[in-house]
């Protein structure tokens, strides 16, 4: 796998933009290779820093397109192979938070850095038929906010942005989280206020 990973490295460097988007479109769908994407922001941002929303937007457009085949094999047939990994009633317990809470069980996932596990979500996101707007919403968001943190930090950093985000990656992430949450929070209780006004 390391040969196959060093390949696509090479061949997203030579690339660019695009290659990028398909390393993070590999990532996201069927292969895994762990924090690639993220490498490749870091390094082809500290290079040609002018790039960095490019760059930031390929690997999030790839992210969205590779969750997208996740997503649709997880709406097609997913039960199956996650009943394989899971209990029945585990199943349904997830496939009700999706339900309830769709956009937050897959954007918060999406904004933390590996090895934290990100596909099984997106999976059971296409299990529990979550609205594939509101999926794509989430991913965009999440991967969004990770990859334009990453290259403002590459761009701050050099080539130190992944080494500062491995010892604060996860304060980061639950900043981030919190925040996210906050407007979330925020925005339901606004939703609420104005039907209530509405009547």
């Amino acid at each position: 796998m390391g040969t196959l990973a060093d390949r696509l490295r090479a061949l997203a460097l030579a690339m660019g933009a695009p290659g990028l988007l398909l390393i993070a479109f590999l990532d996201s769908s069927f292969l895994s290779l762990p924090e690639i994407a993220d490498l490749m922001v870091v390094y082809m941002v500290t290079h040609h820093k002018s790039r960095v929303v490019l760059y930031a937007f390929s690997a999030t457009l790839g992210s969205i397109g590779g969750c997208l085949v996740m997503y649709f094999i997880g709406k097609k047939g997913g039960d199956a192979l996650v009943s394989k990994r899971f209990t029945t009633r585990n199943i349904e317990r997830a496939k009700a938070s999706f339900q309830r809470h769709g956009v937050m069980t897959v954007l918060i996932p999406s904004l933390l850095p590996p090895p934290a596990p990100f596909k099984i979500f997106v999976l059971l996101a296409g299990v529990a038929h979550v609205d594939v707007r509101k999926f794509v919403l989430a991913v965009a968001l999440g991967r969004g906010v990770r990859y334009l943190a990453l290259g403002f930090l590459a761009v701050e950093y050099g080539d130190r942005a992944l080494a500062y985000l491995h010892e604060n990656g996860v304060k980061v992430s639950l900043i981030a989280v919190g925040v996210l949450a906050a407007g979330f929070v925020a925005y339901l209780v606004w939703s609420k206020a104005d039907a209530q006004k509405s009547r």
